[in-house]
């Protein structure tokens, strides 16, 4: 069924009732003008808004959030309210008597408290009574004049039931981001082209952190395997609930097959798990941020590596300690993180906070926990439930929201996509921007 309501006239009744859409529940010029019809569509369905239409091209309706029915009684609803539009301008009316708002009439379409009936007696009339005083069935439950509700045309030529449902996306990307292979040339000649403002460091080095399963060997993977133009698979990422990265690794990445590695750095770390005394050594974060820890170095849950030890780095410069920190958390377990997990991320930020290192959150795997991204990757910044994660991760990592960034790592597949590439690269950037924040501070 096509909509009557046009798209202008949706979002202006959307717009009194939040973040919603409306689902065509009944059109009475092909489900017929009859009560029976009406009620067949649309009873025990809340919340409505109902439409008329005349021959004098008047638009006028109204919201209800109680279900229909066929009880013949006066229904509550303190939220009701007529309308109707001057062009494309909603006017509103709300209801003024709440206990009368709606009549739940047999033989009629949506009646609302007997001052306005669409669909009346199985007809296609309309039944107005906006201002007349007497006895509660003539009272007056809504303000309006007849002119401007429907222009004192009474006859129907079509009426339409919706049913007014949560809607999971923006009107509009609340981020903005350019999907096209102009960007992503765009991002890799950026990120290819970086250079640290401080002389003495040639490259950014950037620590992934976070509980095991989460992506952070599978980031890196995806990143690499944007550059090199072909899925690859040097760290091993893990699937199980121990870490499968038990060394301290240093990644970087070579464009294509020879040439000069990218200005950037990855290292990845054990992971980190729920359990006292595994995974990663909450300990070792100082160590490791601070450049002690060699490329390669056997992680102890038990015991962070000591100063007097084989393999301790005791005067790491500058270009040898970590310049930001990447959070990397898995979106569909942000929601249920254990307290001992947060608990473990809260004593890793003030260690990192203590140092000055800028930091942020990678919020993986949002195709898991979201249709409409699992269908267009594109939809990422409409997606309203990715940015509640986002807005969640924010305050349980303790990052500013500007500092959360989704992605989704190639696990699958074994051709790149340009839009997830993108989605991959504008991280990095911000990583990089982030890196930048953390050398200017150095510099002061």
């Amino acid at each position: 069924m096509n909509s009557k309501l046009t798209e202008t006239q949706q979002k202006a009744i959307c717009s009194q009732l939040g973040n919603f859409k409306l689902n065509l529940l009944y059109k009475a010029s092909i489900h017929g003008f009859t009560g029976a019809a009406f009620h067949q569509h649309c009873d025990n369905k809340s919340s409505t808004v109902s439409v008329g239409y005349n021959k004098s091209g008047h638009v006028f309706g109204g919201y209800t959030s109680q279900p229909f029915s066929q009880s013949r009684q006066f229904v509550n609803d303190n939220q009701a309210f007529l309308f109707s539009f001057s062009e494309e301008k909603l006017n509103t009316y709300p209801v003024t008597n709440a206990p009368y708002a709606v009549k739940m009439d047999m033989n009629s379409g949506p009646n609302f408290g007997n001052t306005l009936i669409l669909v009346y007696k199985n007809q296609k009339k309309v039944y107005s009574n906006p201002g007349s005083f007497g006895g509660h069935l003539h009272s007056k439950y809504y303000n309006f004049t007849a002119e401007k509700m429907h222009g004192n045309d009474l006859d129907l030529t079509e009426c339409e039931v919706y049913q007014v449902e949560e809607s999971f996306q923006f009107e509009n990307p609340w981020r903005t981001l350019n999907w096209n292979s102009e960007q992503k040339k765009k991002l890799m000649e950026r990120i290819e082209s970086y250079k640290p403002s401080i002389s003495s460091v040639s490259e950014a080095r950037v620590l992934l952190v976070g509980p095991v399963g989460a992506g952070k060997s599978s980031f890196f993977n995806s990143f690499k395997s944007i550059f090199k133009g072909h899925i690859t698979s040097q760290a091993t990422p893990g699937t199980s609930s121990t870490s499968v990265t038990t060394l301290f690794r240093s990644y970087s990445v070579i464009p294509g097959r020879e040439g000069k590695s990218l200005p950037l750095v990855f290292c990845d770390t054990m992971g980190l798990e729920a359990e006292e005394k595994a995974g990663l050594n909450i300990a070792e974060i100082s160590n490791i941020i601070n450049g002690h820890i060699p490329d390669r170095y056997q992680f102890n849950s038990s015991v962070p590596l000591q100063s007097e030890a084989q393999g301790f780095r005791k005067n790491p410069e500058l270009k040898d300690k970590i310049h930001c920190v990447a959070y990397v958390i898995d979106a569909s377990k942000i929601s249920i993180m254990s307290q001992n997990m947060e608990d473990k991320l809260k004593a890793i930020r003030k260690t990192v906070n203590s140092s000055g290192i800028t930091q942020l959150v990678l919020l993986t795997k949002i195709d898991e926990v979201c249709p409409l991204v699992k269908e267009d990757i594109t939809n990422v910044y409409k997606s309203i439930y990715i940015k509640e994660l986002m807005q969640e991760a924010s305050i349980r990592i303790g990052v500013p929201l500007f500092c959360v960034v989704p992605v989704k790592n190639y696990s699958e597949v074994l051709e790149l996509d340009t839009n997830i590439d993108i989605l991959l690269l504008s991280a990095v950037d911000q990583m990089l921007n982030l890196v930048d924040d953390f050398f200017d501070e150095q510099r002061e």
